[in-house]
């Protein structure tokens, strides 16, 4: 997308060009969220619960009824509103999280350094837990039921390229981190940085196979064989090779450990029986001078492709991701449902997901318009920065898809809040004082 730095509308352009209008309302049918347009309108309720609840300005559903009220000029009961907290609304956010996923892919606001040349991208892969309330434990299950009964795990595959999401799913928290990440053809030439919930030597095996490549800390009971070693000291040391890793690392003096080793799985067959698989990785170990000891990662990563040294700095980009959860849960209302049904706590986490990725896309126009600064703009900052203009910007991209947020004017907009439902309730002060308008 080209900017023009004199386009004073651009970041409203930018967002109506990711979700326009047509495709909110389309979507909104097609996923059943929309039957009749008669009492939401689709486009006005999508934005003002992105940039709404999303940005903690309303953390309660009736704060946000008003905020939609404000927006639509248009005064609707409770009921009317919390009623669209259904499986179709579940549908259409899950929708609009791969539809912007998909653009974010096809729209990469960053490159890879000359260091990673040959490479396609940089992901990490890790989850996060979320508390329920209680009555959502049959649905979401937690592991220790004694303090927590219900718990969601979001789990997300952050892209370097994009500096943000490429993947998002949600399970019970008593899905093994191992099987969250689903490997296939998108893996093809990408590098993955992995946490030890994800080491298992059939994933790393499937990520090989589809041409990807991985990096993992070694799990702690993990002993391959070294079978070669790649990087050789000076003058007499001890020879790896033959030998098992974690005989070798109390006798071990040297900075940096460079192997090829071998390590023994078993696979699934066709008949439904096991048998044993063996491959070579690589081993990359440096010394910890503070421990004394050696941080272990295990690799596919070709020796001559990436150093040693390379191998746990890059690793240690894999925090960006806990970034991410971080960010969602302070700056995007992660951390404040408690609602009891599933619709609503399933469509606000998607909702904390969408309101990220919006974040993500105004930020990226912002860096095409002002690229010398680009290294000055930290995402944390950034977070901050944009939940103070969200309602600025709310009101700007449904002016752009062709909302008038001022048709309601604050006298409505207040008489409408502020009437009591209940006709027949008494107040203790009635009895003795009667309203005249003067």
């Amino acid at each position: 997308m080209t900017v023009r730095k004199n386009d004073p509308k651009v970041v409203e352009k930018a967002l109506n060009t990711l979700f326009s209008s047509e495709w909110i309302t389309e979507t909104s049918q097609k996923s059943g969220f929309i039957i009749r347009n008669r009492k939401i309108d689709p486009v006005i309720f999508f934005w003002t619960l992105i940039l709404g609840f999303g940005m903690s300005m309303q953390q309660s559903l009736a704060k946000l009824r008003r905020a939609y009220e404000t927006a639509s000029a248009k005064s609707i009961v409770p009921s009317a509103f919390y009623d669209r907290f259904t499986p179709g609304l579940v549908a259409l956010l899950k929708a609009s999280v791969a539809h912007a996923l998909s653009q974010q892919i096809a729209e990469p606001t960053r490159v890879l350094s000359e260091k990673l040349k040959g490479f396609s991208d940089l992901v990490a892969a890790d989850g996060t837990i979320l508390r329920l309330h209680e009555k959502l434990a049959k649905q979401w299950p937690a592991c220790r039921t004694n303090h927590t009964k219900a718990a969601v795990k979001i789990h997300m595959v952050a892209s370097a390229l994009v500096a943000g999401p490429r993947h998002v799913a949600l399970y019970s928290e008593r899905t093994p981190e191992v099987k969250t990440l689903k490997i296939g053809d998108w893996v093809k030439d990408k590098i993955l940085l992995m946490d030890l919930g994800f080491f298992k030597y059939n994933l790393f095996s499937q990520i090989q196979e589809h041409g990807g490549y991985f990096v993992s800390r070694l799990k702690g009971n993990s002993n391959p064989l070294i079978v070669s070693t790649l990087r050789k000291c000076r003058g007499y040391s001890i020879d790896l090779d033959g030998k098992r890793v974690r005989f070798l690392l109390e006798s071990l003096k040297r900075q940096v450990v460079d192997a090829e080793v071998e390590v023994a799985f078993r696979v699934s067959a066709a008949n439904q029986k096991t048998s044993l698989k063996a491959e070579t990785y690589r081993l990359v170990g440096l010394m910890n001078q503070e421990t004394k000891e050696y941080n272990l990662y295990l690799t596919n990563i070709p020796a001559d492709r990436i150093s040693a040294e390379d191998i746990a700095l890059m690793y240690r980009a894999r925090w960006t991701i806990e970034l991410l959860f971080k960010e969602l849960k302070s700056s995007y209302a992660l951390d404040q449902i408690s609602s009891a049904k599933p619709e609503i706590m399933e469509a606000l986490i998607l909702t904390a997901i969408l309101t990220l990725i919006v974040s993500r896309k105004v930020l990226s126009v912002i860096q095409l318009a002002y690229p010398e600064k680009v290294k000055r703009m930290t995402t944390l900052r950034w977070s901050n920065v944009f939940a103070v203009g969200a309602y600025r910007t709310l009101e700007s991209v449904l002016v752009e898809a062709g909302r008038d947020p001022d048709a309601f004017g604050l006298l409505e907009f207040y008489m409408a809040e502020v009437i009591d439902p209940n006709v027949s309730r008494e107040r203790l002060i009635d009895p003795w004082t009667t309203y005249e308008p003067k």
